[in-house]
């Protein structure tokens, strides 16, 4: 019995160590991000090209109109927004024929598609806007996202490096106002980000980020157009998959637009954290496994709770935890500069120790809650109807 807690204890260290010299390690990844220039030196637009901004809609959310409305604000020679719902009875259409009539229909069009190739709404809801595309250039922005003016710029800069196929922006949550909103803010704030800006500074893995990327038609097409990307789970990374394998590049730049957190009950929170870890899970299944090793907080509880909280459990633990919090502080505060995630810092411990338990979730659960329905997700990340699978 001795042995064996000693070996829980040797266990519960390694990831509390690795955990904490990950956070250092996200910490100067994030310093490099902000330092670094936006744009790839030796290509610049001699003029900027048209571009279309593809905003698929589905219900009403918190500040809607804010988000819609940035879109058409953008300070920017050319370009047109696109608002697509794939329902005619959606609650946001009275909305978006609102925003359309106040700025014309030479910059706003309103589609109604009634797309489906695939259970990936998204992917259905943007078939249905393409059509309607009046330029070669096209942004894809998710509803809950709000732009600031200099946003077109800073996102299509990248693509006059011919070598460039699809350019993406990070985003930060805002207005977490519920306590399981405010947990939802710090995964993507204090831990989904870090950790993809870590990725991109030292090329440790690859990703494409849909909420905030923009391509070439002619890039979409090569790959195979959205109706091929209709059945994956994480259709961004797919879409970047197949753009960096053909050669070309992801291009990721130092600039930030704001997610609004929306979660009407915890139980909409739960399953968003579960589905944030399926959907890592899919795209990088030897990455998400990886991850285990890194989660500090949970092994630094589990070798003081096996050492009987006595001085020595305490101290791993309290130095585990303050090192989280200040690295984690600095990210926000500096990195981020999120006033509101560093408000709710106190929750991180909490939200550190329900990730192992959407993490082990991520491993056995089968299917996939998404915008209130359960679809099967496959080993290869691909989706299907429980319809289709009966």
């Amino acid at each position: 019995m001795q042995f064996s807690w000693s070996l829980l204890q040797s266990i519960c260290l390694v990831p509390a160590i690795a955990g904490s010299i990950y956070s250092i390690l996200c910490l100067l990844a994030v310093w490099r991000f902000r330092t670094q220039p936006r744009c790839s030196p030796g290509y610049s637009f001699s003029k900027w090209p048209g571009v279309t901004i593809l905003k698929p809609v589905r219900g009403l959310e918190k500040n809607q109109e804010q988000n819609l409305r940035s879109a058409c604000l953008q300070d920017y020679p050319e370009f047109q927004v696109v608002f697509s719902v794939q329902d005619p009875d959606d609650p946001a259409l009275p909305l978006l024929k609102k925003i359309g009539q106040a700025f014309g229909s030479k910059r706003v069009s309103v589609v109604i598609g009634n797309r489906r190739v695939g259970p990936n709404g998204k992917i259905n809801n943007l078939l249905g806007a393409l059509p309607y595309a009046q330029y070669d250039t096209l942004v894809i922005s998710d509803s809950d996202v709000h732009l600031k003016p200099d946003y077109l710029k800073a996102i299509i800069a990248p693509l006059a490096d011919p070598n460039v196929g699809c350019v993406c922006t990070l985003y930060k949550a805002t207005h977490a106002d519920r306590w399981f909103e405010k947990m939802e803010l710090l995964t993507l704030n204090a831990d989904f980000v870090p950790s993809v800006i870590f990725a991109s500074v030292t090329g440790a893995s690859k990703f494409c980020l849909g909420s905030s990327v923009a391509l070439r038609c002619s890039s979409l097409k090569e790959i195979g157009g959205f109706e091929t990307l209709a059945d994956y789970l994480t259709e961004d990374y797919e879409m970047g998959r197949r753009l960096w394998t053909s050669g070309k590049r992801v291009a990721v730049v130092p600039y930030f637009v704001e997610t609004v957190v929306d979660l009407e009950k915890a139980s909409r929170w739960w399953n968003h954290q579960v589905c944030w870890d399926q959907k890592t899970r899919a795209a990088q299944p030897a990455g998400f496994f990886a991850t285990l090793l890194i989660r500090s907080v949970p092994f630094a509880l589990l070798f003081a709770a096996s050492r009987l909280a006595d001085a020595g459990g305490l101290l791993v633990l309290g130095g585990v935890m303050g090192l989280r919090l200040a690295t984690a502080a600095v990210i926000l505060g500096w990195g981020l500069q999120d006033r509101e995630g560093l408000r709710n810092l106190a929750l991180l411990p909490l939200r550190d120790l329900t990730s192992i338990i959407s993490w082990l979730l991520a491993f056995t659960k089968k299917t996939v809650s998404w915008r209130g329905a359960e679809l099967m997700l496959g080993h290869d990340g691909r989706l299907t109807s429980r319809e289709g699978t009966s």
